[in-house]
């Protein structure tokens, strides 16, 4: 009976991703047999949740939407997975640290003895990582004002600091990217038809329009994609001890790419762009240039230029010894 109860439990976490799986699937998960996993569903159901049969191509079962799933239908992974999430949010979300405190410590107390213990097992302690240069947390008002637009299909009216200046802008919200700890907004701008990859740590909400939009097919078909290759995203270079640039020859969709980041990318023409980017010393610098493997023109300033030069003359230096 105990291993009956927590098979079933097992089942209603599973559906607790929203997914809709054949029995065959979620046999396959819970090492149960097809008329195990049936009986499962007839179990929960006689408990009160609604678990809606779905016919047809790509058919199976799922929870219905009316379901109130309790807080403690938590395997170890997803309790591990919760606790993460929750103390590292603060680092990228802020007016949100006391209440992720607060959420985590609800969840532990209702959860099981068992997931608990996974869950309390750790505490995650966020450091900067120099390369990311992430944005400072942006305001969980903000996104949750985005969010709900986006959700709803609202359109929106923004004032947003760019390279031009502050300015107002109409959008259609689609989705939001995390990327090297900076949050992204990917949105349609109807007045000038183009898409957009904007900072939203650069944006501030006005209020909601009342209009809606039909979503759109977004750049590439994935948000995250057309975020990492737009290079007008409203990055800024970062403060490094040396900083400098180039003309690269490579698009600016590549090289924004794989740039590290704290730095930008500026379109030149359809092969090239210019890179500003920042080391922490200008052979390093030079060193990060290189690793685009293409021909750079345009560099800037003097003292890039002579790191080059070294770089060039410890390598020749370096073959000439090995031969």
């Amino acid at each position: 009976m105990a291993a009956t109860s927590a098979r079933t439990l097992k089942l209603l976490s599973i559906f607790g991703i929203g997914a809709t799986l054949t029995a065959e699937e979620l046999a396959t998960r819970l090492g149960a047999s097809v008329r195990t996993v049936r009986r499962d569903i007839d179990t929960l159901r006689e408990l009160g949740y609604e678990i809606e049969a779905v016919r047809g191509a790509g058919g199976g079962y799922r929870l219905g939407r009316a379901t109130w799933l309790p807080p403690v239908v938590f395997d170890e992974d997803q309790a591990v997975a919760v606790a993460v999430a929750l103390q590292t949010v603060p680092t990228i979300l802020s007016g949100i640290r006391e209440n992720s405190a607060r959420a985590l410590t609800t969840l532990q107390q209702a959860m099981p003895a068992r997931s608990r213990i996974h869950a309390e097992a750790f505490t995650v302690l966020a450091a900067r990582n120099y390369w990311e240069f992430p944005a400072a947390p942006i305001d969980a008002d903000i996104i949750r004002f985005i969010g709900g637009a986006i959700n709803r299909q609202h359109v929106v009216r923004v004032d947003y600091t760019g390279e031009d200046g502050p300015t107002t802008l109409t959008l259609e919200p689609h989705d939001l990217v995390v990327w090297a700890a900076r949050w992204y907004l990917v949105a349609f701008e109807p007045d000038a038809d183009r898409w957009r990859a904007m900072r939203i740590d650069r944006l501030e909400p006005r209020m909601p329009t009342g209009s809606t939009f039909d979503r759109r097919d977004v750049p590439h078909g994935d948000p995250v994609a057309f975020v990492m290759s737009t290079h007008d995203r409203g990055d800024t270079p970062a403060e490094w001890p040396c900083l400098g640039s180039a003309l690269v020859a490579l698009p600016a969709p590549i090289v924004a790419q794989f740039a590290p980041g704290g730095s930008t990318v500026e379109h030149d023409t359809d092969s090239s762009c210019r890179l500003t980017l920042g080391a922490w010393s200008w052979a390093g610098l030079a060193g990060l240039l290189l690793t685009f493997d293409a021909d750079v023109t345009g560099i800037e300033p003097e003292e890039l230029r002579q790191a080059l030069r070294s770089l060039r003359t410890r390598i020749d230096e370096g073959l000439r010894r090995a031969m």
